[in-house]
């Protein structure tokens, strides 16, 4: 019976891992995606009528950078209580340990 309570904390523990890495990869491609976004972003464009494609293109850089904010937020948060879940069961199970 103990050896199977041990081995369900050792799984649960596992799959907190797991799904931290996960998330946390994700949100590291997206925070990369982005930084590469942002460089092609200008402060300022000064352009006649004939460049009014490169406002265009700015105006849609910048629609991708702020419909990127909200997923970037919530994988954060998501990753941290994914992380202090595994440390808190990880310091559960050193105490039960002794």
């Amino acid at each position: 019976m103990e050896e199977s309570l041990e081995a369900s904390r050792s799984l649960i523990l596992d799959m907190l891992m797991i799904s931290w890495g996960v998330i946390t990869a994700v949100l590291v491609v997206l925070v990369v995606y982005r930084g590469t976004l942002s460089s092609k972003e200008d402060d300022q464009i000064f352009i006649d009528a004939a460049e009014q494609h490169h406002y265009q293109e700015q105006l849609v850089i910048i629609d991708r950078i702020s419909r990127l904010t909200r997923p970037i937020i919530a994988l954060s948060v998501m990753s941290g209580a994914l992380l202090l879940a595994s440390v808190g069961v990880w310091i559960y199970q050193a105490f039960k340990s002794f």
